[in-house]
Order: structure tokens, then C-alpha cells, then sequence
């Protein structure tokens, strides 16, 4: 899945670090308040939706005919009213949601294969991650990786969800990042760090799909390893100073 494929459902949970313990987003609160609610929302969208993929529709509906406002991504009164008028044209029910009928109207494949292949959910039908996971990931992308490039960073979490989702080890995003002997950060305390902004964007976009290690369940700095063991496994890719594996 491409990196702004599903929009709007990062956008409510990057944060920023604020202090020891507290985590401030968009929504406000602590990090206490990530451990409630689903990380993913949905790929369809509606009324307060916010991002790419909303300026997507808006630039298409504007280029038709249908939308006359800035292209802004926010789904507000014009946008609904917009999809409304293009539903109606094109025979669809025109309750101004973009769903997967308005998508294909509107030739905007990525969005119809996402629900397709994931579902509303947009999380690889695994709802079990939550706003803890995301934090918890961020902090672990922090501590390991908040050196590298952006694409550096998502990569880390994405070796870590890889994880999650290989029987070979725990399955869930605290089990892996606490596996014994897994991350340097767990060891040296690191992953005690608060996470930035950063770090949440990227903890969100690999929650969201995004890999750019293309599978790998390993990485390491060839310039500080000392194993053996994992300079044996087969390289994919190499990502700043970081070397990922399968």
C-alpha cells in the first residue's frame, strides 16, 4: 500500500511530545488516553475527514464541474455537497460519502483497493492495535532509529509489525518490542524516551501499511553489530545506516 493511500486516519493521532508522560495530539489528552480506541479508522470518508486522499476527490470533483471550493482537504459542507451532485449524475445514492461505489465513479483504484483488501478498517484486518500500540511503537522507532531519514524511521516499525504478524514471534506489538534481547533501546533504556512528532507520523504510517523494507524481519547497523548470526541473513534492503533482512 503507498504511504498516503488511506488519508484521515493518521491525521487524529500525530502528536507530539509534551513533558515526561504526556503525549499531546490532535485530539489533546496524555498517553493514557492511546490505549483506548482503535489507531485505525477508516478509508471511507465523510463528514470531518481531513487529508490527501480528501484532496484527491475535491481536485477530481473541481476538474468535473461538481466542486467549486479550495482544494483544502477537508471534507466539509461543499465537499459533501459535491459528491451529493456527482453520486446523483453517475446513479449512485448520493448521500455524499466516498465509499467504494464513489471511488470507482471517481477512477480512484488505490482507495478501491484498500477497502477491498483491508476492509473499512484499513488495518490489514487486525483491529487489535490500538492508540498504546501506536505510542508504544513510536517510542521504540524513537529510541532505535531517531537518527535516520523518515523513511528510516517507518522502516523500523514496519520490521516491527512484520514481526507481529510472523509466527516466529510474539504477537503483539509489546511482546515484540519487549522480546528478550530484541531491541538495543529496551536494553540500554532508551525506549524510555519520549517520542517526537516525528516519530508518531512515522509510527502511524507503518500502522497504516506502509513498508519499505518489503517484509524484512530484521535490521541492523553493519558498522556497530556484533552477531554473527545476523549478518548471514539475507539483505533486501538498505536504508540510511540501516541494513534490513529477511
Amino acid at each position: 500500500m503507498k504511504k498516503a493511500l488511506i488519508t484521515g486516519i493518521a491525521a487524529a493521532f500525530i502528536a507530539t511530545a509534551a513533558g515526561a508522560g504526556a503525549v499531546i495530539g490532535t485530539r489533546g489528552g496524555t498517553a493514557d488516553d492511546y490505549a483506548s480506541s482503535p489507531v485505525i479508522q477508516t478509508a471511507v470518508l465523510k463528514q470531518g475527514s481531513k487529508g490527501g486522499e480528501v484532496k484527491e476527490v475535491q481536485r477530481r470533483l473541481k476538474q468535473w464541474g461538481y466542486y467549486t471550493g479550495s482544494v483544502d482537504g477537508i471534507y466539509g459542507k461543499g465537499t459533501i455537497e459535491a459528491v451529493k451532485r456527482f453520486q446523483k449524475k453517475n446513479g449512485l445514492t448520493a448521500d455524499g460519502i466516498c465509499g467504494r461505489a464513489t471511488y470507482v465513479a471517481l477512477g480512484m483504484n488505490d482507495s478501491v483497493n484498500a477497502l477491498d483488501k483491508y476492509g473499512n478498517g484499513g488495518n490489514k484486518g487486525n483491529s487489535s492495535y490500538t492508540n498504546s500500540d501506536l505510542y508504544l511503537l513510536a517510542k521504540c522507532i524513537y529510541a532505535e532509529a531517531r537518527g535516520e531519514s523518515y523513511t528510516g524511521q517507518v522502516a523500523v516499525g514496519a520490521v516491527i509489525l512484520n514481526r507481529v504478524n510472523s509466527s516466529a514471534f510474539p504477537n503483539t506489538v509489546a511482546g515484540v518490542i519487549y522480546q528478550s534481547g530484541a531491541f538495543t533501546a529496551v536494553s540500554d533504556g532508551q525506549i524510555n524516551l519520549e517520542p517526537d512528532k516525528t516519530s508518531m507520523n512515522a509510527a502511524s504510517d507503518a500502522l497504516n501499511g506502509w513498508d519499505p523494507t518489503y517484509g524484512c524481519l530484521y535490521y541492523y547497523n553493519p558498522a556497530v553489530a556484533t552477531s554473527s548470526w545476523i549478518f548471514g541473513r539475507k539483505t533486501v534492503t538498505t536504508i540510511g545506516k540501516h541494513v534490513f533482512a529477511i
